[in-house]
């Protein structure tokens, strides 16, 4: 039996674009004969559609172009390919749609499998467009073989009542197929070979790639023999299409070893380019304070989007360490990004005039400094276009140590789901074979130099870790709460951890 697994990265709603993609990747393989193809979940309106499938013309548009890609399909291979249709309930003010997972076979398509288990914790909400499968549909027929489909969720069966992988067994499936859409976080792929080895059969896992909002898809379809060997994993973030022939699996074994740091970081990279390129932007603009948290974003950026798109602006104070505008200069030149500099002092100074001394001291000070220089960052994406990348870490985040339309300005985050401790180990690695990032900026204190001698007022080491802990937990404390409205109009955060700030974690403003 032989498979190719295509983890392919899908737009939502670039329904043309992704019907493309997956001829692409069917025809890249077709000289190689495989018996079956299979595609990631929804493959062809993208994941996650969200609220877009309340728009009854997209539903029909995805339609369409499911039964385009069927008639386009003719002399290729059987595919397995994810999309979605009406249920055929009606449910007042819900799409009532199903997930689907179509067989392409002859220019024809039809249903393989409908999705059971819907998720419902942390950012899916699958139950507010779709209906349940009611039953597990029997395994399909590809060269003599039977084969078991799955899609995402189904997969995960221990928390619930229904067991779709046991279901298919009994129904004789030799092989289970698993399409899926699972984002990335760290320590996610043991999770899905546990829940994959659970099945008790061979079993191919084919997952997304690519970044969608704050949603890192990093792919790495793996397969895996009936006693849970590995015959195969494909690359992380990046798209492939990878041959695996069962029982043998004759297949090569990609090298995945590799530090947390990196993987990170190649996830963090993924997110931002696909931001960036999906939402057609042509420039980055970052603040470089001479800081750690500038400085990792920066290393991000300029491999994200090229570093001849990227604009590092430095925005010295009179408080301002003039190592650290130094700093930001080297690692610009060592980048090979853009680099000008803007000296805040007459408009610090205008502001202190216009403001009196009531108004400009203080904290609300140190707040206005942070303002006025998103004013200069900001003038800079208004003359040049693109976006802001934002550098705030998720430890200042969560204790609200931020300055909202200040530093928490930005169209999306790279560092928004690190803790600061996190951040120096991701700089640290950057700097593995030969320094990039300076030396000064990897051993000053943290400061935000907004008034004469100042550094971040907490042990990072011992802080970050335990609050932390908090978010995983759903819990907060006082600190937390009071920064929460600030965190509600946070940009996008690219989401690596299993509880990041976004739509994973829902918490009230107003509250006791």
């Amino acid at each position: 039996m032989r498979l190719a697994l295509a983890q392919i990265n899908t737009t939502v709603g670039d329904l043309g674009g992704n019907v493309a993609r997956i001829l692409e990747a069917a025809r890249s393989v077709q000289s190689q004969k495989p018996d079956l193809i299979v595609f990631p979940e929804m493959t062809v309106s993208g994941y996650p559609p969200r609220d877009i499938l309340y728009d009854a013309s997209f539903v029909e548009a995805v339609q369409a172009a499911t039964q385009d890609l069927a008639d386009q399909s003719n002399g290729l291979p059987p595919m397995l390919v994810g999309s979605f249709a009406p249920s055929g309930e009606s449910r007042l003010e819900h799409p009532a749609l199903h997930n689907i997972a179509y067989l392409i076979q002859h220019g024809e398509k039809r249903i393989a499998q409908i999705k059971q288990l819907l998720p419902v914790y942390d950012v899916f909400y699958e139950p507010r467009w779709f209906i349940p499968g009611k039953e597990t549909l029997p395994p399909i027929e590809i060269a003599g073989h039977k084969l078991g489909v799955l899609i995402c969720e189904d997969m995960w069966d221990q928390q619930y009542p229904v067991h779709p992988g046991a279901d298919l067994k009994r129904m004789g499936a030799e092989l289970l197929i698993c399409m899926s859409a699972a984002a990335y976080e760290r320590g996610g792929m043991e999770n899905r070979l546990y829940h994959a080895r659970r099945q008790g059969l061979p079993i191919a896992f084919v997952d997304l790639v690519g970044g969608n909002d704050e949603l890192i898809f990093d792919g790495g379809c793996f397969a895996l023999s009936g006693a849970g060997e590995l015959l195969h994993q494909s690359p992380l973030f990046k798209e492939d299409v990878s041959i695996v022939d069962f029982p043998k699996g004759e297949s090569k074994l990609v090298n995945q070893s590799h530090l947390q740091e990196e993987e990170i970081f190649n996830a963090l990279v993924l997110g931002v380019h696909d931001f960036f390129h999906k939402n057609g932007q042509k420039r980055i603009v970052i603040g470089l304070s001479g800081g750690i948290d500038s400085s990792v974003a920066a290393v991000i950026a300029a491999q994200a989007a090229g570093p001849e798109r990227v604009l590092g602006v430095a925005i010295p104070s009179r408080y301002t360490d003039p190592r650290s505008t130094e700093s930001a200069r080297e690692l610009a030149q060592r980048l090979g990004i853009g680099f000008e500099t803007v000296e805040l002092e007459k408009m610090h100074s205008a502001a202190e005039q216009v403001l009196g001394p009531d108004r400009s001291g203080g904290n609300g000070g140190e707040n206005i400094q942070a303002r006025l220089r998103m004013i200069i960052l900001m003038s800079y994406v208004n003359q040049t276009g693109g976006l802001l990348l934002n550098t705030s870490n998720k430890t200042e985040l969560t204790l609200g140590y931020s300055t909202l339309y200040g530093d928490m300005a930005g169209a999306i985050s790279p560092l928004g789901d690190l803790t600061k401790p996190e951040v120096y180990a991701l700089a640290k690695w950057i700097n593995l074979e030969g320094t990039v990032i300076p030396e000064f900026v990897m051993k000053r204190k943290p400061s935000a130099e907004l008034r004469p001698d100042q550094v971040d007022p907490f042990e990072y080491e011992t802080l970050a870790p335990e609050i932390e802990r908090l978010v995983l937990d759903s819990q907060s404390n006082a600190a937390m709460r009071a920064a929460e409205h600030k965190r509600w109009q946070m940009g996008v955060v690219l989401k690596i951890s299993p509880k990041s700030f976004g739509r994973g974690r829902m918490m009230p403003i107003t509250r006791k």
